[in-house]
């Protein structure tokens, strides 16, 4: 299934649970109340929820869909309990950035007010100009994890989506800490859907690229990951607990515009996709703060 978290037009402006059928939408709770109406909810059921979501979209007539353009895509999930990213993670990245490929997983945060969906717009913020793009590979804890073995991890797993892991580079290299390069308002774009598990056989190897205006300035594969899905979610959660709806974004590979001669920062009145294999593509326009 590829699952989403939507609006309706002609109804009130309330978040849905929901799963695409080719562009069109179906709304999940609609067709089973038994089905929860939130993403982290779904999650939250497990296996038995997402059995309900399955045999409702199988079973749903072509009467439930709501049409393309009759609705709104959020970001699949809105408020993550977690977001952790992975830093330097694919092994040309590391080389463009100058640093040596990582024996263990340089890990950093994001926060939910980072978080925006497909079509909405990524703000260059009043305080800096240097603003990257990084197209990243996430993927989404489906059931409560601790201390888990590599062997064991993808089991884990809800499903996989695009995300942009924006970066204010400047604000980035001010301190050794990352964070509040990684924390402006909508530096986060997520979606458009969340695949879930069972239909992507092998995470590690997708087709990942970045354009902007019908330029290809990131193309790589989830081969080339340094530490893949088994391995981070077995680093984490060995740390913490991972709770259903904690986003994981894996790290970007190489043509980040801060190592590009010379450095190509995004402008307002761009638009950038983030495209994976299988996964769907996440397009945002770039606007200026107002």
């Amino acid at each position: 299934m590829k699952l989403i978290t939507f609006v309706r037009s002609d109804a009130p402006a309330l978040p849905r649970l929901g799963a695409l059928r080719g562009q069109n939408a179906l709304d999940l709770n609609g067709l089973d109340a038994r089905i929860p109406s939130d993403m982290m909810a779904l999650l939250n059921g497990g296996e038995a929820a997402l059995a309900l979501a399955r045999a409702a979209v199988a079973q749903a007539p072509a009467s439930a869909e709501i049409p393309a353009g009759r609705f709104t895509l959020l970001a699949p999930i809105p408020r993550p309990g977690k977001i952790l990213c992975i830093g330097l993670n694919y092994r040309d990245h590391a080389r463009e950035s100058g640093q040596a490929v990582p024996d263990f997983p340089t890990v950093f945060a994001k926060y939910a007010n980072t978080v925006i969906g497909p079509g909405a717009a990524v703000q260059i913020p009043r305080l800096t100009s240097n603003v990257d793009y990084e197209a990243e590979f996430g993927f989404v804890i489906g059931k409560r994890a601790r201390h888990v073995a590599e062997a064991d991890a993808l089991s884990y797993v809800a499903g996989y989506f695009p995300l942009n892991d924006i970066s204010a580079r400047d604000y980035q290299a001010r301190t050794s800490q990352w964070t509040l390069g990684k924390t402006f308002d909508t530096f986060l774009p997520m979606g458009p859907a969340l695949t879930t598990a069972d239909e992507v056989p092998d995470p590690h190897n997708l087709d990942i690229r970045l354009t902007i205006g019908g330029e290809t300035l990131q193309h790589s594969n989830t081969r080339e990951l340094v530490f893949g899905v088994n391995a981070l979610i077995h680093v984490l959660s060995g740390v913490m607990t991972l709770e259903p709806g904690d986003v994981i974004s894996t790290g970007t590979p190489s043509g980040v515009g801060a190592a590009r001669n010379p450095k190509r920062w995004l402008r307002a009145g761009e638009t950038v996709t983030v495209e994976i294999a299988g996964l769907g593509a996440l397009s945002n326009p770039i606007i200026a703060e107002p």
